[in-house]
């Protein structure tokens, strides 16, 4: 084949269409996720009236995950997808069954390492306490490269699967029948073991976010060039139910994970019992070494647990003063966190106490140190990045060029699609940790304030040569006088009223104590609930609206009905489903409620309507779980998920991602049976209008 011939662009030119093309790009990766993130500010402060702590720190953040999803995508599309179809299409030609799983298995791994949203799972742990959820602290904070391998097994393991699947023309059905009743009562049975209980929400949650933008168009493309190689694509759904397995599976190769350590993890228990030195051996089991445990007592726990960890009161006081001076013990028992920090974040009044010229109230950082900050960020997921797109990228190019014989047919894009989801992939994920992650976590921590119905004291901001002449009274006019002072924490003076008994006159030190109120008053707490809920709703149902990978789905799904079931239809349903999954995700962390008692309705709703519904359409209810879960709805859900368990005191804030991956399955199947249903009335009236005639 002769090579093509090169047409010569000037550089004005060729800038000036790339400069087009980026805009078109990232323009519309900014349409995609603009609802979601207005929405979330409208409500912070429209009805949280509050604005986001680090505002800018999110933004820029937030404009990363844009800029760092465009590229990630154009690098996918580029890239890694046209490898992928290219071995879909060849590889049955050329292998036995035996080698194409292998293959599968190889490629559904290497795609879950990946995938963006793992790395939100890395920052899930950031607020687990060691001592009520002893082996989720384990998973998230001590192994969670071994849970994302265990991840990684259980999507092979799952492609493997939908290869033999496709290459027999097998039903979804069987799998479907099987896996979800095993899940469910592995489910159930950990239900009744105290540690074991705590990793259902996080097992369920992880099989949502492994079906993101990059297993689902290479899985998809590797299944669908197998049943078009096999000439067996009608028997097997066209292609549908993979995305199904790949979400099914992970969930149980994480149960299993937790049952295989759960042997040498110790039983919840409370702080004081935890920390203290008779249970030194069994809580050391959790942590690097004691420094690391006394580390979580200073970071995680209250005065209590750091009081129990130390064999007496003046070990335990002269190790608060030390903090002062000793950088080297600082740095060991507070991490990164400055001594302000801790004292304004951490500690109790009496330990603020002995710090009497270190104010709580933590300066905002300066440019230099968020700088510092943001390369280091980027530094770590940058290699991270290397460590899940170049394997990825090696083995399917080793599979093409040396098992199969065959090269892309544009190796400059391919070699530029790589790079660019390399660059796209740090960008993204350096985006969700500094900008996704903290918002849906602060909107989660500041969402009970709708609900509650007590003012609760969140911040103790110790003022320094206080100067009683500062204070100024005010009179109401039936006489009621009140005293107030200005104060200004680098923000603008803002007027606060003086409590005369929280004034020392002694030291000049005046200590205030920020209160957060109610939204409503205690008469309208079930309308404060009912708030909660429309919210989750309205996140729910309108960023499932602007997901690409929903639209592409139900494009799919008008193209293979010939027109008689509507994308815009499809999509409606789906996003009602996701919608109405927030909301129940929600509800049970407000309530406590068990992760079983929420899954088990649905999925035992489902087994009979997969049996009676037709084949396509129960593959692409199954698969319509799995396009909802994408880059930017993961990491926003999930934090926001344990910002509320952490406010409520939640032992853990998982499951409202699996919650929003099922519903939508139920949502579709139901409406699947309405569509039939309409058809047959349809047919039934023509018949009887020819019978007529």
């Amino acid at each position: 084949m002769p090579d093509r011939e090169r047409i010569h662009i000037p550089l004005p030119t060729a800038l000036q269409m790339l400069g087009e093309y980026a805009r078109i790009r990232i323009g519309e990766q900014l349409r995609s996720v603009a609802f979601i993130i207005i929405y979330l500010l409208a409500f912070q402060i429209l009805i949280l009236r509050a604005t986001p702590a680090d505002a800018l720190v999110i933004a820029g953040g937030v404009a990363m995950v844009v800029v760092g999803l465009t590229f990630f995508l154009e690098g996918l599309f580029l890239g890694l997808m046209p490898l992928g179809e290219r071995v879909g299409l060849q590889l049955p030609k050329r292998s036995p069954i035996i080698l194409i799983a292998m293959f599968g298995l190889l490629l559904g791994f290497g795609s879950t390492l990946a995938e963006p949203a793992i790395a939100a799972l890395r920052t899930a742990g950031a607020n687990v306490t060691a001592w009520e959820t002893p082996l989720l602290y384990l998973l998230l904070e001590r192994h969670p490269q071994t849970l994302v391998i265990a991840i990684g097994i259980g999507v092979g393991i799952a492609v493997a699967f939908g290869m033999i699947r496709f290459y027999f023309g097998l039903s979804l059905k069987p799998f479907v029948l099987t896996i979800i009743p095993v899940l469910l009562i592995v489910s159930a049975v950990l239900s009744f073991d105290e540690n074991l209980s705590t990793i259902v929400a996080l097992s369920w949650d992880t099989g949502a976010v492994t079906t993101g933008p990059v297993t689902v168009p290479l899985v998809l493309a590797l299944g669908i060039g197998v049943s078009r190689a096999t000439g067996k694509s009608e028997a097997a759904g066209g292609g549908f139910g993979i995305i199904m397995l790949a979400s099914a599976f992970p969930i149980l190769s994480v149960l299993v994970l937790a049952i295989g350590l759960s042997p040498g993890v110790p039983q919840p228990t409370d702080e004081t019992a935890f920390f203290a030195p008779d249970n030194r051996n069994q809580a050391i089991q959790l942590f690097e070494s004691p420094q690391t445990l006394a580390r979580h007592a200073f970071t995680h726990g209250s005065e209590a647990g750091r009081r129990a960890f130390f064999s007496d009161d003046d070990a335990y006081r002269a190790t608060l003063l030390a903090l002062r001076e000793d950088d080297e013990l600082r740095s060991t028992l507070l991490g990164d966190l400055t001594l302000p920090q801790w004292l304004s974040e951490h500690a109790s009044g009496r330990e603020q106490d002995l710090f009497p010229r270190a104010r709580p109230s933590a300066p905002a950082p300066a440019t230099g140190q968020a700088g510092t900050r943001l390369g280091t960020v980027l530094a770590g997921e940058a290699q991270l990045a290397v460590r899940a797109v170049v394997p990825l990228s090696a083995l399917l190019l080793v599979v093409l060029l040396v098992l199969l014989r065959d090269r892309p047919r544009y190796r400059d894009e391919v070699v530029l699609g790589i790079v660019l989801a390399l660059i796209g992939m740090t960008i993204l994920t350096a985006g969700i940790r500094l900008g996704l992650a903290p918002l849906g976590d602060d909107v989660g921590g500041r969402l009970p304030r709708v609900f509650r119905a007590e003012e609760r004291s969140v911040e103790r901001i110790i003022v320094e040569d206080f100067d009683r002449d500062l204070v100024f009274e005010s009179i109401s006019p039936d006489g009621e006088r009140r005293m107030y002072f200005y104060l200004h924490d680098n923000r603008e003076p803002r007027r606060v009223e003086f409590q005369p008994e929280r004034f020392d006159p002694d030291r000049d030190r005046y200590v205030h104590i920020v209160r957060r109120p109610p939204l409503f008053g205690p008469q309208l707490t079930a309308v404060g609930i009912a708030l909660v809920f429309l919210f989750a709703f309205g996140m729910g149902y309108g960023s499932t609206l602007a997901e690409p990978a929903l639209k592409a789905l139900g494009r799919t799904v008008e193209e293979i009905t010939v027109g008689t079931v509507k994308r815009s239809s499809v999509v409606r349903a789906v996003s009602l489903g996701v919608g109405i999954g927030l909301v129940a995700g929600v509800a049970r962390i407000i309530y406590d409620i068990p992760m079983i008692w929420l899954l088990a309705p649905p999925y035992l709703l489902l087994i009979p309507l997969t049996i009676w519904s037709e084949e396509d359409f129960a593959g692409i209810a199954w698969d319509s779980g799995g396009v909802t879960t994408g880059p930017v709805t993961v990491p926003l859900v999930l934090a926001m998920g344990l910002g509320i368990g952490g406010e409520l005191g939640v032992v853990d804030g998982f499951g409202v991602v699996s919650m929003a991956s099922v519903f939508p399955i139920l949502s579709v199947s139901l409406y699947g049976f309405m569509i039939r249903a309409r058809q047959r009335r349809s047919i039934n009236q023509a018949e009887r209008s020819d019978g007529d005639e």
